[in-house]
């Protein structure tokens, strides 16, 4: 069982958005309050998008491929974690931080983990494969409680 001891910071993430929070509870009763928010704007990746993807001709009379055009909006999000590892490498290197509860989407859980400085990795006790990034703070205490019990 891992508990959320006072102290413990936890991450709270998606591609777009994340949390920072610190308890400042214990682990019978946490209380997240938050240290930092960063968000980016990333709008859908059609808004992104300039123009058709291209084409090329083929090996067929008459023929023509296209090609996959690039995926702005998803390209964004994996920049976000790698931007978000890098932010966690400096606070674990000033010392903001000694345990660590990552809380993300399946998705952006493991970009962030491929990002993750060894450093970090240390101070990380607990890796939750949800998205809550928008749920009120009470209710993520109720959930993180329940996960790191059952953990």
């Amino acid at each position: 069982m891992t508990e959320l001891k006072t102290g413990t910071w936890v991450l709270i993430c998606d591609g777009e958005k994340a949390l920072f929070l610190r308890n400042d509870g214990d682990a019978e009763a946490p209380d997240l309050n938050v240290v930092r928010i960063d968000e980016q704007d990333n709008p859908k990746d059609i808004d992104q998008s300039a123009n058709r993807p291209g084409r090329m001709k083929d090996d067929g009379v008459g023929h023509r491929s296209a090609f996959d055009d690039t995926d702005w909006h998803e390209l964004a999000k994996e920049r976000f974690a790698s931007d978000l590892a890098d932010r966690l490498y400096k606070m674990a290197h000033k010392g903001r931080f000694e345990r660590l509860v990552i809380v993300a989407a399946a998705k952006t859980l493991g970009a962030l983990r491929d990002e993750l400085h060894q450093e970090v990795t240390q101070k990380v006790i607990a890796e939750i494969d949800k998205d809550l990034t928008n749920h009120p703070l009470d209710k993520v205490e109720t959930m993180l409680r329940k996960e790191l019990a059952e953990s």
